[in-house]
């Protein structure tokens, strides 16, 4: 009896705090465990959640990812970090501190996918609940990066809905474990096991429905296991996905979990209903009876209000229309368009002049961004999604021209990779192409190697410049082969890189592109690229190649460990070529003279000698010698060893080259200035035409 009464007490507040934790639909005092049962306001922490992107609260009580709009993405984090990984006992072993084992951890979670509208049309991206090293992914790409794939290691389970093959989707309808990259350790459709007879159960994630799903990470077997079910059917015993992995690698002592979403040309609705997570036992349960409701998809015929009420006011609606009709007639030609029937198939890429017009304040000169031979530039905001872009603005005479340049773009268009600028659409109005990429925060690379203006740019340090040569890499690996057809760039330059708020390297600006199937026989055309980053063959023989983009990667890649141009005047006015300059470094074995005195804090000796030596290779006089850009990678991350290199090897220097091609005519004309460019629109972005 004594005994009862010491624990009735215990009981009773442990059954006041759950009680608490139910009521507010935040997290309780446990810093390693949470629940939210609807995200109604009042809840103790609500007002902290973490939100960026399109995310919001609805005021019914719906975390909502997406609203709908186009090429969006939504992201939502509890506020504070948990405790993923067993803590530092303080002992000095680093083999044990390494090896300091991820705690096991549960979630669960109700999210609906409302589809658009209309039948039969398909619905992008999906949603993933996330664990990063931090909570602020504002700079992770839309459409099929789910929002959240920018350089951040994490831990993702992705309910996606669009079959990528970039990513080797399995389906459009699934769900996959993802770690570090989207893709997918392992992966099922969705659906569910039915725990009475076995059979499994297929589920339409973009039904419109509400659905629970489960993860459960159990640290003694290294193993994740993911559940997904109709809501209130319950937890099914069998997983739909279970699969090893190895998270030592993407978490921390401390990790933030939340939720990461998207949108491409095709749109929907992303919600999380509600939400628990907890680390060393089960998720708490969620309260289902305060959940809020999931907003319908719009109905097709209706309402009997709707038609009674339609006699009412036609009048007045038609009464208003023809007080619009003069102010509409005096803003037609203000915004009008250029559309023939042969876009229909580009149409998933065509913007509004309207929007792009009101994105840029009309094309102010306050946002003007730069200038260059394809046109002005300028920073906007499409106002549908708060998505920042940049908006080139291209004049061209040529009708046929512009058929095939819009053709090629609406290619290149398509091209995705989290090293290349994004193309998000084009307009067209009269004889004029306007087309809106992405925005960089952080400009050219240009910009911080030489400044701007005569004034010094922000100075980048060395594990700055190896993350950006490494990014240009993996962007020209994969357009040279990874992509459905071969993209040769032909204008890899400094000035053609742009930065993004992380800092990390986009190769943008595709005017000069070619696309050719793999191994396709190479086409003659007219030379373009700019001085210095132009390989002798393209010059003597104006046949583009993979191989001429890899030059221009070296003569690039020199330039960014040395801060020096591709081509520049000497003191007694000779041109210098930079890969001569940095070869009779090498020769004399004085590679450290030719590091960019500018950067700062020091920086690994063997990273730098490894990348100028790769420079060099690359930027071998004789195609045959360079390696691919495969082969470059594997350098760069250091999983296959650098070839020694020769004297016999590395050959003559580029300038004597040059001249013994009988090319003295092309380097005269070429070197009034390091940057001049060779270009003809005319055969910019052609299939080999």
């Amino acid at each position: 009896m004594l005994e009862a009464k010491r624990v009735f007490p215990l009981l009773f507040f442990y059954g006041i705090h759950l009680a608490a934790v139910a009521v507010s639909g935040g997290s309780g005092g446990d810093d390693d465990e949470f629940v939210y049962s609807g995200f109604a306001a009042g809840g103790s922490n609500l007002t902290h959640l973490t939100l960026d992107g399109t995310a919001k609260v609805t005021p019914t009580g719906l975390l909502e990812l997406t609203n709908g709009t186009a090429h969006s993405k939504g992201h939502a984090f509890h506020p504070t970090p948990l405790r993923l990984r067993e803590p530092d006992d303080g002992g000095s072993d680093k083999k044990k501190k390494a090896a300091a084992a991820i705690r096991s951890f549960s979630a669960t979670f109700v999210f609906g996918i409302v589809p658009p509208a209309a039948p039969g049309v398909g619905a992008g991206h999906g949603l993933a609940l996330v664990v990063s090293p931090t909570k602020d992914l504002s700079s992770g790409m839309a459409t099929s990066y789910l929002g959240f794939l920018n350089g951040t290691k994490f831990f993702a389970v992705e309910l996606d809905t669009v079959m990528s093959t970039e990513f080797h989707d399995k389906d459009n309808n699934h769900v996959g474990v993802d770690v570090d990259t989207l893709v997918s350790a392992a992966a099922a459709s969705a659906g569910y096991y039915d725990d009475r007879t076995g059979e499994f159960t297929s589920l339409t994630l973009i039904s419109g429905e509400a659905m629970q799903a489960w993860v459960d990470y159990d640290s003694d077997a290294g193993r994740v296991d993911v559940r997904l079910a109709p809501i209130r059917t319950g937890k099914p015993r069998k997983p739909l996905v279970s699969t090893e992995v190895n998270l030592s690698t993407v978490i921390g002592e401390e990790a933030y979990v939340g939720f990461s979403s998207s949108t491409g040309t095709l749109t929907s609705r992303h919600y999380v209903l509600g939400w628990s997570f907890a680390v060393g036992e089960p998720a708490p349960a969620i309260d289902m009876s305060r959940l809020p409701k999931l907003p319908q998809r719009s109905s097709e015929s209706p309402s009997k209000a709707l038609v009674i009420a339609l006699p009412v006011v036609a009048g007045g609606l038609t009464l208003a229309t023809v007080a619009c009709v003069l102010l509409l007639v005096r803003r037609r030609y203000r915004y009008v368009e250029l559309r023939e029937d042969w876009e229909i198939e580009f149409g998933a890429h065509r913007l509004s002049y309207k929007d792009l017009f009101h994105a840029t304040d009309g094309f102010k000169s306050k946002n003007l961004l730069g200038a260059g031979g394809f046109g002005t530039v300028y920073r906007g905001t499409l106002a549908a999604s708060g998505t920042e872009v940049a908006v080139k603005r291209v004049a061209h005479g040529s009708q046929q021209g512009m058929k095939e340049f819009v053709a090629e773009v609406a290619t290149v268009g398509r091209l995705r990779h989290r090293n290349l600028v994004q193309l998000l659409g084009y307009c067209r109005r009269n004889d004029e192409l306007l087309l809106a990429y992405e925005y960089m925060a952080n400009g050219s690379l240009e910009k911080h190697l030489y400044g701007v203006g005569g004034e010094p740019g922000p100075t980048l340090i060395w594990a700055q410049r190896f993350q950006v040569i490494k990014g240009v890499a993996s962007g020209l690996l994969y357009l040279h082969e990874e992509w459905e057809q071969a993209v040769v760039h032909r204008d890899v330059k400094a000035s053609n890189i742009l930065l993004d708020s992380e800092m990390n390297a986009r190769l943008g600006d595709f005017g000069l592109a070619r696309l050719q199937n793999h191994d396709a026989e190479l086409h003659t055309t007219v030379v373009a690229g700019t001085f210095g980053y132009i390989a002798p063959e393209l010059a003597l023989t104006g046949k583009a190649s993979p191989l001429t983009d890899v030059f221009a990667f070296g003569a690039f890649l020199l330039e960014v460990v040395t801060g020096r141009r591709p081509v520049e005047d000497s003191t007694d006015g000779h041109r210098v070529m930079l890969v001569d300059w940095v070869l009779e470094h090498w020769r004399n074995e004085s590679l450290a003279e030719a590091v960019d005195p500018r950067i700062q804090g020091g920086y690994d000796v063997d990273e730098v000698s490894l990348a100028l030596r790769v420079g060099l290779m690359c930027s071998h006089p004789l195609a045959g010698v360079r390696p691919s850009m495969r082969q470059v990678m594997q350098y760069l991350a250091g999983d296959t060893p650098l070839p020694e290199l020769t004297p016999a090897h590395m050959g003559m220097s580029m300038l004597a080259l040059l001249q013994n091609q009988g090319l003295d005519s092309f380097v005269m004309a070429n070197s009034s200035s390091s940057s001049a460019s060779v270009r003809s629109f005319d055969t910019s972005l052609s299939r080999g035409r």
